[in-house]
């Protein structure tokens, strides 16, 4: 089993920065891949983001590629993901997810999912 808790949500006027975080406990991420994914209200879950635990890969989602950036910390197993050039339409609960497959951009690929965090974006 692995934990997923994620912070760093807020309320932040267009244009500005803000970077969430998705700490694990239990199990490590081991050869897991974590994923970003966000939800409005109304809308279906969106992926966002998405890295490989081991190694260096990184995806993105066409609508954020560019201002967001996804990494992580081995050592503290978190996964960040830093947003800049924030959008109203940025707004959206975001969730962090690990899953087996590397880049999926799927909720169905990712088994374990944390709470969520959520980023309001005011224009």
């Amino acid at each position: 089993q692995v934990q997923l808790v994620e912070s760093g949500g807020g309320l932040v006027q267009a244009g500005g920065s803000l970077r969430l975080s998705c700490a694990a406990s239990g199990r490590t991420f081991g050869t897991y891949s974590v994923g970003w994914f966000r939800q409005a209200p109304g809308k279906e879950r969106e992926f966002v983001a998405a890295i490989r635990w081991r190694g260096f890969s990184t995806y993105y989602a066409d609508s954020v590629q560019g201002r967001f950036t996804i990494s992580k910390d081995d050592a503290k197993s978190t996964v960040y993901l830093q947003m800049n050039s924030l959008k109203p339409e940025d707004t959206a609960l975001y969730h962090c997810a690990a899953g087996r497959i590397p880049g999926a951009k799927q909720p169905s690929g990712y088994n374990y999912w944390g709470q969520g965090t959520q980023v309001t974006v005011s224009s």
